[in-house]
């Protein structure tokens, strides 16, 4: 009897006391975020200000005039979202340390994105990824296919992930219905992205990863000094066991006793959470995806003022992502040691008071650090860095997306819409995208047991293989053509949903009350569905490229790797449509109208009023040859190719020390 009343005793006095101390009420906390919401805000509008925003080229890629810094800064900051902070820390609570292997991989990936993809991406001319894959294919399907489903794995991932852990965290530290709070914080994000464009995104997210660096470096520190260092925090992990076990019967001791590989990166490729095979290998191909294929990521490189900014930027990137394991990651095993009966809950009924789930709430994980462990003003601080992290992805993602949209599928419909339209047609498909995200936080608070991260991952590993292999292919192998691209799109994104589907209808899931969705379908691990995935993918666009005619090296150069270093004038697949395309979209109406001073106004603050002068044919074939360059000063070139290398070393060298 008593077993039943202790966790409901229990609970209430916990209640009470987060009661107290969840609300950021005192001046010092409201002073820091007040203070942080002015200086992101001076910086956006600065930004706004002193950047063209009334063109395409100024909007989407800020004009080809960033430096590496801000590059590195805003992969970065586009890359570690709220979702980063609330999900490592509490797969890192749950399950040890093999989650931080996600962000070290990204240290391969980078070289491989600024060495390797970057180049042709310039070399072919585009904005968007999907307009790459037409130019290398032709046709239209590819292109807005690729682009519905980008948008898709937006909202399912990306941006319903960072709205759901954001608003975890409000609840927490300020007592806000989550709904209230999101609204709050995505008109403020969608301010500036919709006015600032691309540059005024770049410039936040440097600000942003600043803010979050010096946070979370400050909380770690508290974290470790509350444990006792290092060597402590290892041996009170191992015996961080809740106490409320018992009000429900049959529980297993493996769901709430912390994995015995818990301080390993790589584990048993059958039974380990995270099988070292599938760590390797179906996350790299994940990777090839996000980090060279993925709009966010790839948009950041393409503003670079030339390709030793763009290797530049992915090396500095690369080195930030060494610190979440030590910023994320740990500290959320560490909340599990201080909060255990409440971060490490497995009692469904315990569970859904602590945290609205049944699954677990290995997610409060890093909230909770930062609501009880930090002091008056570090608290505001630090619930300034999750604001930062939640607005910096979502600027980046809007950005991105609204992109995609506009260039990719809105073009198609209305062939002859002017640059005005464009512009205004991008930004009011930001406020539609922000309504469907929230739709779908509901089922991201269930799945995958509760822990975000995995939740992330599963779904890219389910949509994500076929997308990374047909941009492989059509780099690595010329071959390829545009049926063969379509088919393993199209059979890849069937496969995939069906594996996505039947695990949500069966639903994930949990330890203590484990889903009965069929072995054959659920059991085969998602990175082990990802390296499955794109194998097929491979070999259903090679085998029918193989089947159908080729096509020819002239419509391939520079699109491909071994044609990149061609010289001769490239004859596009769609040349001539796209010609037709621009003559009708070139064609403006001379007439001058009267507008009023509120429209003025309005243009002004949106960036509409900005047009550039009109270019003669010989500065426009200038300006393309300056956007399509990626020549390098050999002095830097051999600069950041000795850092490319050495983060290649640094990567081994972190594998193996925690392997």
């Amino acid at each position: 009897m008593e077993t039943t009343t202790l966790p409901q005793g229990f609970m209430t006095t916990m209640n009470k006391a987060s009661d107290k101390r969840v609300a950021v009420d005192n001046a010092a906390d409201i002073a820091v975020i007040v203070i942080y919401f002015l200086v992101v805000l001076a910086v956006g509008l600065w930004a706004m200000y002193s950047t063209n925003r009334g063109t395409v080229g100024g909007f989407f890629l800020a004009g080809r005039s960033m430096s590496w810094w801000p590059i590195g800064a805003s992969l970065f900051a586009s890359n570690i979202g709220s979702g980063h902070f609330v999900g490592l820390a509490g797969t890192g609570a749950a399950a040890g340390i093999a989650i931080g292997g996600f962000e070290w991989n990204a240290l391969v990936m980078v070289v491989v994105l600024g060495w390797v993809f970057v180049p042709i991406y310039i070399k072919a001319g585009v904005v968007t990824m999907p307009e790459y894959l037409k130019k290398r294919f032709g046709g239209k399907r590819i292109q807005i296919y690729l682009s519905v489903l980008s948008l898709l794995l937006y909202i399912f991932t990306k941006i319903s992930a960072d709205i759901f852990s954001g608003a975890i965290f409000i609840k927490l530290a300020m007592g806000l219905d989550i709904y209230v709070a999101i609204i709050m914080l995505l008109a403020i994000t969608a301010l500036y992205t919709i006015t600032g464009g691309l540059a005024a995104v770049i410039y936040t997210d440097t600000l942003q990863t600043l803010i979050m660096l010096v946070g979370s470096i400050i909380l770690a520190v508290f974290a470790f000094n509350e444990v006792g260092g290092y060597d402590q925090f290892m041996e009170k992990y191992m015996r961080a066991i809740p106490t409320i076990t018992q009000a429900t019967a049959n529980i297993s001791e493996k769901c709430y006793t912390p994995r015995p590989d818990a301080f390993s990166i790589f584990r048993d490729p059958i039974n380990g959470d995270l099988p070292w095979p599938g760590l390797i290998f179906g996350l790299s191909i994940l990777a090839i995806w996000y980090w060279c294929t993925d709009q966010v990521i790839v948009q950041r490189c393409l503003s670079a003022k030339n390709m030793s900014h763009v290797k530049g930027g992915c090396i500095l990137c690369g080195y930030m992502k060494l610190l979440p394991m030590f910023l994320m990651v740990m500290p959320g095993m560490i909340s599990r040691i201080l909060y255990t009966d409440e971060v490490a809950c497995v009692d469904p009924d315990f569970c859904y008071q602590t945290c609205e789930t049944r699954v677990g709430c290995s997610n409060v994980a890093y909230p909770f650090l930062v609501i009880r462990l930090m002091p008056n003003g570090l608290r505001g601080l630090m619930l300034s860095v999750m604001l930062a992290s939640l607005m910096s992805s979502l600027t980046s993602i809007f950005n991105s997306a609204s992109t995609l949209f506009t260039m990719d599928i809105y073009t198609k419909i209305r062939t002859r819409a002017k640059e005005r339209e464009l512009m205004i047609v991008g930004r009011v498909f930001i406020v539609i995208l922000i309504a469907l995200s929230i739709l779908w936080v509901p089922v991201v608070q269930e799945a995958q047991s509760g822990q975000l991260f995995d939740y992330i991952q599963s779904i890219t590993s389910y949509l994500g293989p076929p997308i990374a292999a047909v941009f492989f292919l059509a780099i690595f192998c010329k071959r390829v053509n545009e049926t063969g691209a379509f088919c393993g799109l199209v059979l890849g994104l069937l496969i995939g949903l069906s594996r996505m589907i039947t695990e949500f209808a069966y639903g994930t899931g949990s330890c203590v009350q484990p889903s009965n969705c069929p072995a054959i379908i659920c059991k085969i691990h998602y990175l082990y569905f990802a390296m499955i995935l794109f194998a097929i993918c491979v070999i259903i666009v090679l085998v029918v490229s193989f089947l159908t005619k080729p096509i020819d090296d002239v419509h391939l150069y520079r699109l491909c790797w071994s044609l990149r270093n061609r010289t001769e004038e490239r004859i596009d697949l769609d040349a001539e449509e796209e010609v037709a395309t621009k003559e009708d979209t070139d064609y403006e109406d001379q007439t001058q109208q009267e507008v009023s001073c509120g429209r003025k106004a309005l243009n002004w603050f949106c960036g509409l009023d900005q047009t550039g002068p009109k270019l003669s044919q010989s500065e426009e074939e200038a300006l393309r040859q300056k956007m399509t360059d990626t020549s390098e000063v050999p002095f830097w070139k051999r600069v950041v190719n000795i850092n490319g290398i050495l983060l290649l070393s640094v990567a081994v060298f972190c594998h193996g020390f925690f392997a």
